[in-house]
């Protein structure tokens, strides 16, 4: 990044040092941590010392051991807002035994490790709130191997998501899941959040694709859930419990994925509506139609235009009357077959009053388009601070999704900006901080946030579709579990992790 966020600013408590809006680590002489909400955590973690340090050293060379400042706050952020959270040590092991001896370690000195991919993660998952050891795994960055016959692959989870998808299509193969940080986020980050991306309505997301897992636990035991098959009905499924489960029941070092084969043809149009309601409304007609785009991707007017003004190397001009886009994009092998597609597609978007939609006819005006949606998060970001919530719904639900966060929005004074996977139901609401006065950010959007949530539950949906509950969503968790849930799943953590070590102070662990 080319900026440091500030970190916050502390006040004092009767607790120790936490923060207004997010807690941290307290003073390291109180041993005290505090969760989100600003309430003492149960579990309380040693700060690793001078011998600490030194046994990592001697396991895995001083190289990969670091503990100056810069590092420190290097590895002390994602994407997360502007949050960040200082670790102790950085240290980048590179093989799984060394992960292993590592976790054993820490599991008897009561160090605590919070596991980190590529760093693109918006949740808060990959922050180290209670200090301690920033494990990173940007050394496990092999494709061991692709095998053409099965159509599978077995890869290293620091792997960067496009490096691997190039190298399968290489080969004439297609891993769908696509994050928009695919260019950076690592294949662990992925399955820790269960990444899905614009391809997910037709492909699936992430879990959709793993076969097995090689998986050390907080004890420093490696095991490996799932089989090389493609059918699997052999015990509990812990490779799916394991996934989405963003490092706080262990450490992923190696996947197995199954692969298909690459659609070697894409269609993709750009459609203009005059209104939001109406661009959502369409979304669902479409699939009543009996037809499955590729991607359907939704951008309401100040999601383009912070996008065309923060990349005028886009040269598209949205007409004046224009409020929402989708971007629509069918694949295939047959390209008599998906212009009839398109063309089916043309009196749905125009029952829904389109404007002139924009044909791609070139490789070049494909990857302007796409340059535009993916650039959408970052063109956001570069506007304001701000907070982005990963709400997803049932889709025909979409325009009620839509028109309630605007009102709430009215009701709690914020603006905000809409964009998102309409064809899986999953819209992402970017509230702006713009000039709003810092006690309102941070005493009164908690509750419309809250509002949000609580307007998607309602409509089916839940608090998240593919960023995690990390740190930042754990206050919301009561909208959608009850406590006999939620004591399920910290029953499941005390199993996978019983000293606590890993990732504390997310999810639903302590």
């Amino acid at each position: 990044m080319s900026t440091m966020h500030p970190i916050l600013r502390p006040s004092v408590t009767r607790w120790g040092i936490c923060f207004n809006a997010y807690a941290l680590r307290s003073s390291r002489t109180s041993g005290n941590y505090f969760n989100f909400k600003g309430e003492p955590m149960e579990k309380h973690f040693k700060a690793p010392d001078q011998s600490d340090k030194q046994f990592f050293n001697n396991l895995l060379g001083e190289a990969f051991v670091a503990d100056q400042a810069e590092v420190r706050q290097a590895y002390g952020h994602d994407e997360t807002e502007n949050l960040v959270f200082l670790p102790d040590l950085v240290i980048k092991p590179g093989d799984v035994h060394e992960i292993s001896k590592v976790l054993n370690y820490c599991s008897h000195q009561g160090i605590c490790v919070t596991v980190r991919g590529g760093g693109t993660g918006l949740s808060g998952a990959a922050l180290p709130v209670a200090g301690g050891i920033i494990l990173s795994m940007e050394r496990f960055n092999r494709i061991l191997e692709i095998d053409e016959q099965n159509l599978q692959a077995r890869v290293q989870t620091g792997v960067v998501t496009q490096v691997f998808q190039e190298a399968v299509q290489a080969k004439g193969l297609y891993y769908p899941p696509d994050p928009s940080s695919r260019g950076s986020c690592f294949i662990g980050g992925n399955l820790a959040h269960n990444s899905g991306g614009p391809r997910a309505v037709k492909y699936g997301v992430t879990k959709d694709y793993v076969l097995e897992l090689e998986v050390v636990l907080s004890s420093g035991d490696i095991i490996r859930t799932g089989a090389r098959v493609l059918k699997n009905s052999t015990g509990y499924n812990l490779t799916q419990l394991l996934i989405g489960s963003e490092g706080t029941l262990g450490i992923i070092t190696e996947v197995v994925f199954r692969l298909v084969p690459y659609p070697a043809i894409q269609k993709v149009i750009l459609v203009p509506f005059s209104s939001a309601r109406d661009a959502c409304s369409a979304v669902s007609a479409i699939f009543k139609a009996g037809i499955c785009p590729s991607a359907l991707e939704f951008m309401e007017r100040d999601a383009i235009d912070f996008t065309l003004k923060f990349k005028p190397e886009i040269k598209i001009k949205p007409a004046e009357g224009d409020q929402a886009h989708l971007l629509i994009e069918l694949d295939g092998s047959d390209d008599a077959a998906m212009m009839n597609d398109l063309e089916r597609i043309m009196p749905v978007l125009e029952a829904h009053q389109c404007g002139e939609i924009l044909f791609a006819e070139t490789e070049s005006q494909k990857a302007d388009l796409w340059k535009l949606r993916r650039s959408v998060a970052e063109a956001v970001k570069a506007n304001s601070i701000y907070k982005e919530e990963d709400t997803v719904v049932p889709r025909a639900a979409l325009p009620e999704l839509l028109e309630g966060v605007k009102l709430i929005g009215k009701e709690y004074g914020f603006r905000s900006v809409c964009y998102g996977h309409a064809g899986d139901g999953n819209l992402h609401v970017n509230i702006l901080k713009g000039d709003m006065d810092e006690a309102h950010w941070q005493q009164e959007l908690p509750k419309g946030i809250r509002a949000i949530f609580e307007l998607v539950k309602s409509l089916g949906g839940t608090l998240s579709g593919e960023h995690g509950i990390g740190l930042v969503q754990r206050p919301y968790l009561d909208i959608v579990f009850d406590e006999r849930q939620l004591s399920l799943m910290r029953g499941l953590k005390q199993v996978f992790d019983p000293t606590g070590i890993l990732n504390p102070g997310k999810t639903v662990s302590v």
